[in-house]
């Protein structure tokens, strides 16, 4: 069985690899650089390069060919541009989901695909195939579970895709790393975006969409109490970052047309119920939730998950928790869970707008 096992130059992709090379695969390695050189320059280095390093070392030790593979223009057309215009519009998109399905398990599949039987990576999850089907189960490692990020594939994606260390958390994966003697065993994990841990989202977000001072406003007075620099730059149940005393302050409301932010003490007061939401654009991995069932969703990457119920409305999803959640942001995605297995997800809509979702209206209630 030939596999094309993409590495980073982490440490889980690196066992990935290693564990692979064990089980007896005929193994290629592909390093992807996604990223144009004008867009890296204002960092005044080429971070990718350390990254490229480690993986050549890694393919070295363990003796799989590596080819590097350049999808930046396939990446910028479909990632950058969407997260740009996402952002624009005031809402708060995650550029790794869309970088699982439209870049490693799209174009890249895509020109593999008469090459290799299976696309593998590092990636933290359980692809299950039963009667006919192929199922996303969640990893041991509910921090390092990466499901979430994998919502949007579909079932011919799933079909080719291999995870080997998708049943392992993360201190077996550093002490296997360890154990095979590999050059990335004691590098530090990426908190960045894809491929490239070194550039932060606010650092993407400045050099493509710039600085521009607004106003912060305490949304219960309408009071002018500071300043920032780009409503783009904060997402809804923000706490850190605004720069303000007497807090904590929390991001409540964005005005993207007068560039204002309205922030708030008084984030938890019952009035702002944050325990319902619609979900559009939905990606059904598994078999789509039944009205009334009761699912567990998360609205962010993280352990942390909500029991809610969900309906059906036209094409979208109107979903109700059993908490409030402090940071329903539109544009993130919520991704739906039945035990371990993830069932896909979409974009949590914009409900300040009273959008309308099938026939009927969301009620304006989730964010103030």
């Amino acid at each position: 069985m030939k596999v094309a096992v993409l590495v980073s130059g982490g440490v889980d992709s690196s066992v990935a690899l290693a564990r692979l090379k064990e089980q007896g695969y005929e193994l290629t390695a592909f390093y992807l650089k996604i990223w144009l050189e004008d867009e890296l320059s204002f960092l005044g280095e080429c971070p990718w390069e350390e990254d490229l390093r480690y993986a050549r070392a890694v393919c070295e030790q363990l003796e799989v060919p590596l080819e590097v593979l350049s999808l930046q223009r396939e990446y910028h057309d479909t990632v950058v541009t969407y997260t740009i215009d996402q952002v624009k519009a005031g809402r708060t998109p995650n550029p790794d989901v869309l970088c699982n399905t439209r870049v490693k398990f799209g174009f890249f599949l895509q020109q593999v695909a008469d090459r290799f039987d299976a696309i593998a990576t590092g990636h933290y999850a359980q692809v299950v195939h039963e009667d006919g089907r192929v199922r996303l189960h969640q990893a041991p490692d509910a921090v390092k579970d990466q499901t979430y990020f994998l919502s949007h594939l579909t079932q011919a994606q799933l079909a080719k895709a291999l995870f080997p260390i998708g049943d392992l958390r993360k201190e077996q994966v550093r002490a296997l790393a360890k154990q095979y003697g590999l050059a990335t065993c004691d590098r530090k994990d990426s908190q960045g975006i894809c491929f490239l841990g070194k550039l932060k989202f606010r650092e993407f977000l400045k050099f493509h969409v710039g600085e521009r001072s607004g106003e912060l406003r305490e949304h219960e007075t309408d009071h002018v109490l500071g300043s920032h620099s780009g409503f783009w730059f904060y997402t809804i149940g923000q706490r850190q970052g605004i720069g303000l005393s007497g807090g904590p302050w929390y991001v409540v409301r964005k005005d993207t047309d007068a560039n204002r932010v309205y922030i708030s003490r008084q984030y938890y007061e019952p009035d702002k119920a944050r325990d319902s939401f619609a979900v559009t654009d939905c990606n059904w991995i598994g078999q789509q939730p039944k009205d009334g069932e009761q699912l567990r969703v998360k609205v962010r990457h993280g352990a942390h998950s909500h029991t809610c119920s969900v309906r059906h409305v036209g094409d979208s999803l109107l979903v109700q928790l059993d908490e409030r959640d402090q940071g329903l942001a539109p544009g993130q995605f919520a991704v739906f869970y039945r035990g371990d297995e993830c069932l896909g997800g979409g974009m949590i809509a914009d409900c300040t707008k009273r959008e309308r979702v099938g026939d009927s209206q969301v009620p304006p209630r989730v964010l103030p």
